[in-house]
């Protein structure tokens, strides 16, 4: 039978030097991460049954970050999703909230910052 613990956190980010500090800062931070350079690779690879939450990069090539939430969520229950941009604008914040995201983050954020967000949308209070 398979577990319902979900233990990993999915990176979806095209910068693949941006992925790579995110899963290193995860890795610090105790937690497990798999990464995709595009929303459609998340989709293909239907890797969210383990996902505890999901980091999502809103300017994607392909998809959006939105686009690829609302997808997901058509295929059942979503994890938290965290929403990270280089590009902070209000129109940007705007829909992230519509789109239930559990958490907005600008690049360049604090590893700190980036753990403190994971627990709090993965155990809210």
């Amino acid at each position: 039978m398979p577990s319902s613990k979900k233990t990993t956190v999915i990176i979806v980010e095209d910068d693949s030097s941006v992925s790579q500090a995110l899963e290193r800062i995860l890795r610090l931070g105790g937690f497990q991460s798999s990464t995709y350079a595009s929303g459609e690779a998340l989709l293909a690879n239907d890797g969210v049954e383990n996902a505890m939450c999901l980091i999502v990069d809103v300017h994607l090539p392909g998809i959006s970050g939105f686009t690829l939430r609302d997808r997901l969520s058509l295929k059942g229950a979503l994890p938290p999703v965290i929403f990270i941009t280089a590009f902070d604008e209000p129109e940007t914040r705007a829909k992230a909230a519509s789109a239930g995201a559990a958490a907005f983050l600008t690049k360049p954020f604090s590893g700190r910052a980036l753990l403190e967000t994971i627990r709090r949308a993965v155990h809210p209070s």
